[in-house]
């Protein structure tokens, strides 16, 4: 009978926390929502351009429920976090922004808004190792 009750308490008070509109990628970087069409990724430690693409991905399939050929697209590329106050953060969004055209993933150094790529394609960045010298 203590299992039972320890059980029903357990679960009430997990039903009764708010889900969070903040999580962290499998590789160390926070995202964050700014609002209901843009999120942040914020990184900690690690700040490869891979590593902001896989958390960007991460965010939209757990948390937005993003289908794999969705695309991700970059709102504003670094700058300082809106939700954090953390100095360095870059937004993205699942909604093309309306103010630049927008441009396919290529090699690049940084982000640079309207660019984008699949959610598919931002999570196969989620296995490249960052160069190190």
């Amino acid at each position: 009978m203590k299992q039972v009750m320890t059980l029903a308490v357990s679960a009430a008070i997990l039903l009764s926390v708010p889900l969070s509109s903040a999580s962290a990628a499998r590789n160390g970087y926070q995202t964050v929502a700014v609002n209901s069409n843009m999120f942040e990724v914020i990184p900690r430690a690690r700040q490869d351009v891979d590593g902001y693409w896989c958390a960007a991905a991460d965010f939209a399939r757990r948390t937005l429920g993003a289908g794999w050929q969705q695309r991700i697209y970059v709102v504003r590329g670094y700058g300082p976090s809106e939700a954090t106050g953390r100095r360095t953060a870059v937004q993205f969004s699942l909604q093309q922004p309306t103010n630049v055209a927008q441009q396919s993933s290529s090699i690049s150094v940084g982000f640079k808004a309207g660019e984008s790529m699949s959610v598919q394609g931002a999570n196969g960045r989620c296995n490249i190792r960052p160069f190190r010298d």
